[in-house]
């Protein structure tokens, strides 16, 4: 994993993200200081911008068939480990049936970094709910929170965007900064595409593709399967 050069000074925030980024699996247990006074209010970052009252709708198809994914951006928050974190409201369906609803909790520090503090999350089959799998919280049973969207993202950098072993360890690698994205919604330059991947589902990755102002704009799954997700709509309340 490639991590800041020696000889440079960081601030504390930046400083926090790379020991989010230096670990990766089978090396030294993975820590994270959280400093509440180290996070701001609302998330800005171009690339994972949180704007309550917005959401973003996508769909696709998988090898299951039509999914669909609605990502709300709520006026409410959280505290997790004394951060104030912005809730979003998931909704993911499949053929028109709802299989996954979540509730995700990020937070934004000083320097930009926005930071992934769990989720709770319920599967559902037939209409019922059958699972609260996947669910976690930071500051939880040994769980801690990632970085979600780098503040200054370098090709080849590589981070946690989440942590609760054996539950929930996502991880992502920034492969380009200078994508061009034509879509549903229009067409993107400079939009910044990584590769996810965990290492609870070896062989499985994405890529997924982030255009400046608007977030997540397309998934497309490369390795272990295919597939992709567009975004379709921007819904502004």
């Amino acid at each position: 994993m490639r991590i800041q050069p020696t000889g440079r000074l960081l601030p504390l925030a930046a400083a926090l993200a790379l020991a989010a980024c230096a670990r990766s699996p089978g090396e030294e247990p993975y820590s994270v200081t959280i400093q509440p006074e180290d996070f701001v209010a609302g998330v800005d970052n171009p690339y994972f911008p949180l704007i309550p009252g917005t959401t973003l709708v996508y769909e696709g198809m998988t090898e299951e068939g039509v999914e669909r994914i609605e990502d709300t951006v709520t006026q409410e928050t959280r505290q997790v480990m004394g951060v104030t974190c912005i809730v979003v409201h998931n909704r993911a369906s499949l053929d028109g049936e709802l299989i996954e609803e979540t509730y995700d909790w990020y937070a934004q520090d000083r320097e930009g970094n926005v930071w992934y503090f769990g989720e709770y999350s319920t599967q559902f089959e037939g209409g019922v709910p059958i699972s609260v799998g996947g669910s976690w919280e930071a500051g939880v049973d040994g769980a801690l929170p990632g970085i979600i969207m780098l503040a200054h993202p370098r090709v080849g950098d590589s981070y946690r965007q989440e942590y609760y072993a054996g539950e929930a360890e996502d991880m992502a690698e920034v492969v380009s900064l200078n994508e061009s994205v034509a879509g549903p919604t229009g067409s993107y330059d400079q939009v910044l595409m990584t590769r996810d991947w965990t290492p609870l589902e070896p062989g499985i990755a994405e890529n997924k593709y982030y255009a400046p102002g608007v977030g997540l704009i397309r998934e497309v799954t490369v390795q272990g399967g295919s597939g992709s997700i567009d975004l379709i709509q921007i819904v502004v309340e």
